[in-house]
């Protein structure tokens, strides 16, 4: 705050910083510039990670490709190539990946191309605006693009994963994928209520404590009848599980939902035509530690002794991913096996189940079939 004025100092504009692009897209949007940019400047490493960005080489003419491993293709001089790697691995650890850019291969720690695979069978993202919640790097914003995606904002609270993909796009050069260092708690309703066509939320509903209010605040942002993407760690069976601490060594993993307790709270978050299209362990082959995410990882979460539970003797992460779309409209999808919700089975099914309904009708709101 200035001591003359007593107005607030804005932050400066860090150089090779930069979210002009967002501009383009949604220009309602430039007034967040500053809540970005004091956010990134928050952090004790960021001037070392913006460093980093300023050392890459400047990115020759070059091809992309937003498939599996997500590629910029160009040659670049051995002396350029390890100027490149030095400046990326200053961004370490990378969660997610695959990509190839200017032939430095960034192994990430999950092969997010895997979890990718399960999910794009059952969307149309031709010509759409997405919402990505919990971004992490933007990899499946670029691969959103790939898939048809007019526009992709990410938003995630990690100032290190904002600032890959401020490294990434420094190659790639294309603004329709924007990774921005925020929550979803703190991206303003005035700004997003009602804004994006499909809205993704992979691997956070089961970090927050209130799951109800943040699915809510997903339907939120939908357009009536948008689509939903929610993937979470689940439960096997019909009981919701409360860790006594960490689970699988994670922090702040508050609950991790049956399937059908995920489903009732999105039906009671106003989502309809509810569809269980995908339930997966996670192997070690799928998360692991790599030359590019160097500490521990899946492995060593798991009881050495039984890789089917983990070392605090939980059952092993398994992942479930659901469908939906918003109040007042069709889904957009394109469909294919799925389980399915629809009327509200009778209090005494709730009991059996083991499910916690949310509101003062003892019933859930969808039944389940084919299981």
């Amino acid at each position: 705050m200035s001591a003359q004025s007593g107005r607030r100092t804005e932050p400066a504009r860090p150089v090779g910083i930069r979210f002009d692009g967002l501009h383009a897209h949604l220009p309602d949007w430039a007034g967040l510039d500053d809540l970005l940019f004091r956010k990134l400047q928050s952090h004790g490493d960021f001037d070392k990670w913006r460093q980093a960005i300023l050392g890459l080489p400047a990115p020759p003419a070059s091809s992309n490709s937003f498939e599996d491993t997500v590629t910029v293709s160009a040659e670049l001089a051995p002396s350029e190539t390890k100027r490149l790697r030095d400046a990326l691995q200053a961004l370490h650890p990378w969660r997610k990946g695959p990509f190839s850019l200017l032939g430095v291969r960034i192994d990430s720690e999950w092969r997010s191309d895997i979890k990718w695979a399960r999910i794009a069978p059952h969307l149309d993202l031709e010509g759409l605006r997405v919402l990505d919640v919990g971004c992490g790097n933007g990899y499946y914003g670029w691969r959103m693009l790939g898939a048809g995606a007019a526009l992709v904002i990410g938003i995630d609270p990690s100032v290190l994963y904002c600032m890959q993909h401020q490294a990434i796009n420094r190659l790639i050069g294309d603004d329709r994928n924007q990774v921005l260092p925020l929550a979803l708690e703190t991206l303003p309703e005035a700004l997003s209520a009602g804004r994006f066509d499909a809205v993704f939320s992979m691997g956070v509903v089961y970090h927050r404590r209130d799951p109800l209010g943040h699915l809510r605040r997903v339907a939120q942002c939908l357009v009536p009848g948008g689509t939903a993407v929610i993937e979470s760690l689940c439960a096997e069976g019909p009981q919701t599980l409360i860790p006594d601490g960490r689970y699988a060594r994670m922090r702040n993993v508050w609950q991790v939902p049956a399937q059908r307790q995920l489903a009732h709270w999105m039906a009671d978050s106003g989502f309809e035509d509810i569809r269980i299209v995908d339930t997966t362990v996670t192997s070690t082959a799928e998360q692991r530690t790599t030359e590019w995410m160097r500490f521990e990882s899946l492995a060593e979460a798991l009881d050495p002794t039984d890789s089917t539970r983990t070392v605090e003797g939980y059952p092993a992460p398994r992942r479930c991913l659901l469908i939906a779309r918003g109040p007042g409209g069709r889904l957009v999808g394109s469909g294919g096996p799925a389980t399915s919700c629809g009327a509200s089975p009778p209090a005494e099914a709730v009991l059996r189940l083991g499910l916690r309904p949310t509101g003062g009708d003892p019933r859930p709101s969808c039944r389940f079939r084919s299981l």
